[in-house]
């Protein structure tokens, strides 16, 4: 098509175009309008297809959003440093702001910090944005972001990550827009794990999380800790532009048809995390859209190696052979996944072990080691619930296998309130649902180190740690990529954790939503979805 099509088309007349969709105008009465203009059936084609596109790209001010989760309980907080689910991740994103955060090609980006530098990977200085308030009238300072990592070095705050946090050896402000960071050995990974949600800024002195306190682009108007919360846009946001919601509410529906069916008859705008059974209530739903990312998101079975059964070798063994990866990824999954090898660090990351395989399906080798372990024709109870992801379903294609060998499975459905509370990391046999971290460092010190907060089969190796130390602050990435997948190895091979597959997270939507993305922290956007999306009117 020439250029001359168009000689006499404007910007004026794409906007012409673009209000017109908006009002609702019909792709007939469009034609109609162009085709009146002078403007051939084949131009308006092109013209209307042009506008449709930035007409769905342009955000649009205003709306109030509902979105539903899949899992919270009267544990739920809004301390960023207890935060361990996704409800309390989607909260923080939207009530605070990190030093710096991970866009969607899993870059770390500047966010409260201008920059975060050092010369030799041990002494970091950060230097802070200026003019920026907390939602309570105070401007953020140094002492603010000294006080907030500080936290996470007290034993009585409890911090999910006060393993990681325990590097930082020197917080101090040097100035009241400069802090600086020393580590007690060298860690080019600083910046990335600066954009974990745990290390959101607080005011200085914060105390009360009754209520939420940040920088973030909404202030919390209401949170009732498993039942919901209610957010308003913050007016004075310090980023341009954002964010486009006047409101949202979030809360959890914990049974995924359910929350499906919330979402079709229009009490929310988005349902997280649906289980693949659940999709297909969604098909041939024009009125509705599937956003799907792979991140490295799993669901594991945890066989504690200090409690019974997990404490015989055998019968991890046994557990890793008898799991069928590639039924869970087809038939539980339904496809939506990729086959993993019981190690956490997922494809897509560049520090993967792609010649560690996953093991295969063997009943006759589970068998062997079962009865090695004198445990065939035992039962052994297996925790499972709603609140890990396909976990039930898993546990019945385990059960099955188990059963056909004379292994016998006692799979225990729990609810999904307390399940993480009461379960997680206490059962001896129990499924896990662990988030996608962004580094190989920030995974194994939270899940493996002998002293991780989250080490749900108890793996201790003293062998592991020192690795773990040595490549943290290693700056020969070919040599780092070398520990970290001898690493992987160990934990396939001694952990007691089996991870079948890395789930692709779905998360359904009202096609009225708009500029969701994938991100590499997880679903609804790595968590901090409110801020970023818009509702068509």
């Amino acid at each position: 098509m020439s250029d001359n099509t168009f000689i006499n088309w404007t910007k004026a007349d794409d906007a012409a175009v673009e209000n017109a969709i908006r009002r609702g105008a019909s792709r007939r009465d469009l034609l109609k309008m162009l085709m009146a203009g002078g403007i051939a059936a084949a131009a308006g084609t092109t013209i209307l297809g042009r506008a449709g596109r930035a007409v769905a790209a342009t955000p649009i001010a205003g709306g109030a959003l509902k979105a539903a989760g899949w899992s919270s309980s009267n544990a739920d907080t809004l301390d960023p440093a207890k935060a361990s689910l996704s409800t309390d991740y989607v909260r923080c994103c939207a009530f605070y702001n990190r030093l710096t955060f991970l866009d969607k090609n899993g870059v770390t980006q500047m966010e409260l910090a201008k920059s975060v530098e050092s010369a030799d990977a041990k002494v970091w200085t950060v230097k802070l944005r200026s003019g920026v308030t907390f939602h309570d009238g105070k401007t953020l300072k140094a002492s603010d972001v000294v006080y907030s990592l500080n936290r996470h070095l007290d034993p009585a705050v409890g911090s999910k990550v006060n393993s990681i946090a325990k590097q930082m050896t020197g917080i101090k402000a040097l100035d009241d827009l400069t802090v600086e960071i020393t580590l007690a050995n060298p860690n080019a990974d600083l910046p990335t794990i600066l954009a974990m949600h745990h290390f959101m800024i607080l005011a200085d002195g914060t105390t009360d999380f009754s209520k939420a306190n940040g920088t973030g682009a909404f202030v919390c108007e209401t949170f009732e800790p498993g039942v919901r919360s209610i957010a308003v846009k913050n007016k004075n946001y310090w980023k341009e532009g954002g964010p486009h919601l006047d409101s949202f509410e979030f809360f959890a529906i914990s049974d995924d048809s359910a929350r499906v069916n919330a979402l079709l008859s229009g009490d929310i705008q988005l349902a997280a995390s649906i289980n693949p059974r659940s999709m297909r209530l969604l098909e041939n739903q024009p009125a509705f859209v599937l956003s799907q990312s792979t991140s490295g998101n799993y669901t594991n079975l945890n066989m504690r190696l200090d409690l019974s059964p997990g404490n015989k070798a055998d019968f991890v063994q046994g557990m890793k052979y008898l799991i069928n990866r590639e039924q869970i990824q087809k038939s539980v999954l339904r496809g939506l996944a990729e086959i993993a090898n019981d190690q956490p660090v997922p494809a897509a990351s560049v520090y993967h072990n792609a010649d560690l395989k996953p093991k295969a399906f063997d009943p006759d080798k589970a068998k062997f080691h079962f009865q090695k372990a004198g445990l065939l024709g035992q039962s052994v109870p297996i925790i499972a619930s709603d609140a890990a992801t396909s976990s039930i379903d898993m546990a019945m294609v385990i059960q099955a296998a188990g059963a056909d060998i004379g292994m016998k499975l006692d799979v225990q459905r729990v609810p999904s309130d307390g399940y993480w509370s009461n379960y997680w990391l206490k059962a001896p046999v129990h499924f896990g649902n662990i988030n996608p971290r962004p580094t190989p460092d920030i995974l194994f010190s939270l899940l493996y180190a002998s002293d991780a907060p989250w080490n749900e089969s108890q793996f201790k190796s003293e062998k592991f740690d020192k690795m773990m130390i040595e490549a943290r602050g290693m700056l020969d990435q070919a040599k780092r990529k070398e520990i970290y997948g001898q690493m992987q190895v160990m934990i396939s091979e001694e952990a007691g954790t089996a991870i079948p597959a890395f789930i692709s997270n779905v998360d359904a939507i009202s096609s009225k939503l708009k500029g969701l993305d994938a991100n590499p922290l997880g679903g609804m956007m790595g968590y901090a979805f409110a801020e970023y999306v818009w509702l068509e009117a």
